[in-house]
C-alpha cells in the first residue's frame, strides 16, 4: 500500500511563505494527494488536491490563490508551497492519497502522512 512521508514544517510568521512535501512510495503514478489542514481543536479540512492522471489541482476558497499544489511525478514528491500565510493557516497539515481528486472527504483517503506541524506567529 502507499506510503507517504512529509517534511517541511515549523514556525513562519505572518505573510511569509512555506513548503511542505510529501514523498510517496512506491510510486505517485496512479494516486491523486490531498493536503488537509487540521487546526487546533477542529477536524481535517480538505484544502486542495492534485490529481493523479494529470497535474490538474483544486483548491479550498480558504487557500486559493495563496496556497499552490505541484508535483515531482519522477521524484515521487508532491509539495505545497503557502504564501502570505496568517495566524488560521496554523495547525496540522496532512497529505493523503486516494485514487483521485473526486471525493471531499477524508474518510475517503486510502493512505496518510503523519502529519506535519506549521505554526503562524500572530
Amino acid at each position: 500500500q502507499m506510503q507517504l512521508v512529509q517534511y517541511g514544517g515549523g514556525l513562519v510568521q505572518p505573510g511569509k511563505s512555506l513548503i511542505l512535501s510529501c514523498i510517496a512510495s512506491p510510486s505517485l503514478e496512479f494516486y491523486a494527494i490531498a493536503w488537509f489542514h487540521q487546526a487546533p481543536g477542529r477536524g481535517r479540512e480538505r484544502i486542495g488536491c492534485i490529481s493523479g492522471n494529470d497535474d490538474s489541482t483544486t483548491y479550498a476558497t480558504s487557500v486559493e490563490g495563496r496556497f499552490t499544489i505541484s508535483k515531482a511525478q519522477l521524484e515521487n514528491t508532491v509539495y505545497l508551497q503557502m504564501y502570505n500565510m496568517k495566524p488560521e493557516d496554523t495547525g496540522v497539515y496532512f497529505c493523503a492519497a486516494d485514487f483521485t481528486c473526486a471525493s471531499q472527504s477524508h474518510n475517503a483517503m486510502k493512505s496518510w502522512g503523519k502529519g506535519t506541524l506549521v505554526t503562524v506567529s500572530s
